[in-house]
């Protein structure tokens, strides 16, 4: 049998994912990608002699699908995964809270001890928490009727008031649904809770890049599909993709036409229509409805070092989560803090000044040793695009990852992953769509494992 052409419009992690699987099953894999670098929304600029993250990324024990592509990158030790969920919750003037898993006891207990000496809320709504956790433990994700009301209604019918909503659970909610709890479904809120945080002590250890993400995505991925004689094509926009003769398919790019067997699209929801032949995809007129939720991160360069801990998490601050990224930037002196502010379609039309005065004055309020450091450098960048809206009805929105015609896949963290627009839900869906396109040209060998 000669090894199928499979082309993949799209770059980001979903793209990257399907390449690989597609490369690794013997297919001959063409990427193309519009930006200069690969990686999608996690990617990295220079910024004077520094290398930034355009947005922080986190991922947790339970990303499978990811800490599986990091192993297939050959990046694995380029990361760091805590021994045990250990999250520090700072409040201007207050004491620190702690959000930790204690080691050996099972789920949800593990997370008992701290939540009992948690600061932030009075002792009468730790009490409550758990008539909220116990029942949404329970609660059957596939349901279709956990997406037709939010978050915030649901834990407010379970006795959990805007103190603790605010304090506790949105502190959850909104870096990993990009929304809070009074907008997102409770379908996504409650996947991210059964999966991270109540089914599962080590699930939601946390981990992060100790190096940039153009470095561990980008770069790494490059190399990994250039070692596997695959073709990777930046800089260059596909225009569409039509039916070829012979049940084959044509991608159009702006330099050159190209002839596949199977073409996987990862692009945004909103690029589909520009790129596919209408009709393809099943209500495809209803995608503009996924919307968009922006994250905005905040650049602090401080003359000293300000903040003692690798990340933490704020309340009753402007500031949400604030992480200590100096080493991976190449910053020897000093401190560079980045500040991610999720759900942040509110700030999209302020002034950069006045959103770099606002949350550097959060940062001086919960750390005292900013207060007197200078800061050096301070920029703001905004991914106004950064994940598709989670709210009610969203769900029947997202596109699953076959469309009507056979060998034409979709991929993206949009699409109908079960999960929210996270890194996983990324590499999950481009994992799928490569197993679609493969199968569509007679491949039965060397499929990427469906993840459980």
């Amino acid at each position: 049998m000669i090894d199928p052409r499979v082309v993949v419009v799209g770059g980001g992690l979903a793209g990257i994912a399907a390449s690989l699987a597609c490369v690794d099953a013997g297919a001959r894999v063409t990427l193309i990608e519009r930006r200069n670098q690969l990686g999608g929304l996690t990617r990295s600029f220079r910024h004077g002699d520094w290398e930034l993250d355009n947005g922080q990324h986190v991922f947790l024990r339970c990303c499978d699908a990811y800490l599986g592509l990091l192993e297939r990158l050959g990046a694995r030790d380029e990361v760091t995964l805590q021994d045990r969920l250990s999250i520090p919750v700072l409040r201007p003037g207050g004491p620190t809270g702690w959000l930790r898993r204690r080691a050996g006891w099972p789920a949800p207990l593990h997370l008992g001890p701290s939540l009992a000496r948690y600061p932030h809320i009075g002792l009468a709504d730790r009490l409550r928490l758990g008539r909220a956790a116990l029942p949404l433990a329970r609660l059957d994700l596939h349901d279709p009727a956990l997406d037709t009301e939010t978050f915030g209604a649901w834990l407010a019918r379970h006795g959990q008031r805007p103190r603790s909503v605010e304090a506790l659970w949105d502190l959850i909610t909104l870096p990993t649904v990009n929304l809070r709890a009074a907008e997102a479904s409770l379908a996504m809120a409650a996947k991210v809770f059964q999966t991270g945080l109540l089914t599962d002590a080590p699930a939601a250890d946390i981990g992060w890049s100790r190096v940039p993400l153009g470095h561990l995505h980008g770069r790494r991925a490059a190399q990994a599909l250039g070692a596997a004689r695959a073709a990777v094509l930046t800089d260059e926009r596909v225009l569409h993709v039509d039916d070829d003769h012979g049940g084959a398919f044509r991608v159009q790019t702006e330099r050159r036409v190209l002839h596949a067997d199977a073409v996987v699209v990862a692009v945004p929801h909103d690029a589909v229509a520009t790129v596919l032949p209408e009709g393809v995809v099943e209500h495809q007129d209803r995608l503009a409805g996924l919307g968009h939720s922006a994250v905005v991160n905040v650049h602090l360069f401080y003359d000293r070092p300000v903040m003692r801990h690798d990340f933490a998490a704020a309340v009753d601050s402007p500031v949400e989560y604030v992480f200590d990224r100096s080493a991976s930037a190449g910053v020897t002196s000093g401190q560079y803090l980045a500040v991610s502010l999720s759900g942040a379609d509110a700030l999209l039309g302020d002034r950069p000044d006045a959103v770099i005065d606002r949350i550097a004055a959060g940062v001086a309020e919960l750390f005292p040793a900013a207060r007197s450091a200078r800061v050096l450098d301070r920029l703001v960048t905004r991914e106004r695009t950064a994940t598709f809206r989670a709210v009610p009805g969203s769900g029947a929105l997202r596109a699953g990852t076959t469309t009507a015609r056979r060998g034409l896949v979709l991929a993206g963290a949009w699409t109908d992953t079960g999960w929210p627009a996270t890194m996983e839900g990324a590499v999950r869906s481009g994992r799928a769509a490569a197993r679609e396109a493969l199968i569509a040209t007679g491949r039965s060998r060397k499929l990427p494992e469906e993840v459980a």
